[in-house]
C-alpha cells in the first residue's frame, strides 16, 4: 500500500469520526431537556397547593371541546370530604336519631287513642293521595339503600361479600337508583300538588307548637286542621329536600352538561341532602307507625278512627263534619 492511500484513508476515517462526534453533542441538549425540563422551576406540591378548590390547570388545544383542555383539576378538598366528613355525617344523624327515637319511646310509649277506638271510621286520605305518598316514599327507601351503599358499601359490605360480589352488587344499585330516582321526581312532585293547600303555615301551628304537639303528656292534644305544625315540617322537608335531591342527581346523572367542580359541588349537596332526610324520614316513620295508635291506618286503607281524628285533627273534622264532606260510618263498612 503507497503512502498516499493510507494517507486519504485516515482521512476518511477522522471525518467520520467527527461526524459522529458533532451529532452527539448536538442530541445532548434534547436528551437531556426531554428527561423533565421543569424539574428545577416547578414542584408538583407547589403546583397541587397553588391549585384552588373549583380551580383547574388547563392548556391549549385545536378541537372544540374545551374540556379536553384540562391538564389537572381540583378534587382532594371534595374527596376528603366524601371519604371522611360525609361517612361521619350519615353516621351520626343514623345513629342520633335511631337514639333519639328509642329514648322517646322509652319516656312516652307508644300514643294511644285517650278516648279509645270507637265503632266509627271516616276518610283521611284517597286513593291519588296514598298513591303520591307511597310512590315518593318507597323510590325514597330503595334510593337510600343504593345511595348509602356509596358511601358505606365498601367499608360495611365488601369485606362480607367478597370483592366479586360487591362488585356486582354495587353495578346493580347503581342502575337502580339512577332509574328509581325519577320515580322520586314525580313522586316528589305528586305530594306537592295535592297536598300544598293543606301545608300552609298558619297561627294555629304556633299553638300547636307551643303545646308541644301533644306529644310529651297524654290528654293534650291541641287543636289542629288537616295537618298539624309537625306534619308540615314533614311535608315542606319532602319538597324542598325532593327539589334539592332531584336537581342534583340530574347534573350528576348527566354530567357533562356542566363542569367538574359543579359536578363536585352537587355530589356534595346531594350527600347532605340524602342524610338528613333519611334522618327526618326516619322519625316520620315511627309516629306514623308504632309510635302512635291509629296513624298508619291514614296511608293504610285511607280511613282513620273517629277519635283519633278528633283528638289529633279536631278543626279539619269539624270544617269537614260543617261541609258535609265527611261521613263516618260503621267499621267493617265502606264509607258514603
Amino acid at each position: 500500500m503507497s503512502f498516499s492511500r493510507f494517507l486519504r484513508g485516515c482521512q476518511v476515517k477522522s471525518g467520520f469520526g467527527a461526524l459522529l462526534l458533532a451529532a452527539f453533542f448536538m442530541a445532548a441538549p434534547v436528551a437531556a431537556q426531554s428527561v423533565n425540563p421543569t424539574a428545577q422551576s416547578v414542584k408538583e406540591e407547589q403546583l397541587m397547593q397553588a391549585l384552588k378548590p373549583g380551580e383547574q390547570l388547563s392548556g391549549r388545544i385545536s378541537i372544540p371541546d374545551p374540556k379536553a383542555a384540562s391538564l389537572i383539576q381540583s378534587g382532594r378538598e371534595w374527596r376528603a370530604f366524601n371519604q371522611e366528613t360525609l361517612h361521619a355525617l350519615g353516621t351520626w344523624t343514623f345513629l342520633g336519631m335511631v337514639a333519639l327515637l328509642i329514648g322517646f319511646y322509652l319516656l312516652r310509649g307508644k300514643i294511644r287513642i285517650d278516648a279509645g277506638p270507637s265503632n266509627q271510621r271516616i276518610l283521611r286520605f284517597n286513593m291519588v293521595e296514598r298513591f303520591a305518598h307511597w310512590l315518593s316514599a318507597v323510590s325514597f327507601i330503595i334510593l337510600a339503600i343504593t345511595g348509602a351503599n356509596v358511601t358505606f358499601g365498601k367499608l360495611l359490605l365488601a369485606p362480607v361479600m367478597g370483592p366479586e360480589a360487591f362488585a356486582a352488587w354495587a353495578q346493580y344499585a347503581k342502575y337502580i337508583h339512577n332509574y328509581v330516582g325519577f320515580a322520586f321526581m314525580a313522586g316528589v312532585l305528586l305530594v306537592f300538588l295535592v297536598w300544598v293547600k293543606d301545608n300552609l303555615p298558619n297561627a294555629v301551628d304556633l299553638r300547636w307548637f307551643a303545646a308541644g304537639g301533644g306529644l310529651l303528656s297524654k290528654g293534650s292534644h291541641p287543636p289542629a286542621k288537616r295537618f298539624n305544625g309537625g306534619q308540615k315540617i314533614v311535608f315542606w322537608s319532602v319538597v324542598i329536600g325532593g327539589f334539592l335531591l332531584s336537581l342534583s342527581g340530574w347534573f350528576l346523572l348527566f354530567p357533562y352538561s356542566t363542569t367538574l367542580a359543579d359536578v363536585q359541588w352537587h355530589a356534595t349537596i346531594h350527600g347532605v341532602t340524602a342524610y338528613v332526610m333519611i334522618a327526618l324520614m326516619l322519625a316520620h316513620a315511627y309516629i306514623g307507625s308504632i309510635g302512635m295508635e291509629g296513624a298508619f291506618d291514614a296511608m293504610g286503607s285511607g280511613e282513620v278512627d273517629l277519635n283519633w281524628a278528633k283528638e289529633h285533627h279536631s278543626l279539619w273534622v269539624e270544617e269537614e263534619m260543617k261541609k258535609g264532606t265527611l261521613h263516618p260510618h260503621a267499621a267493617g263498612q265502606p264509607a258514603e
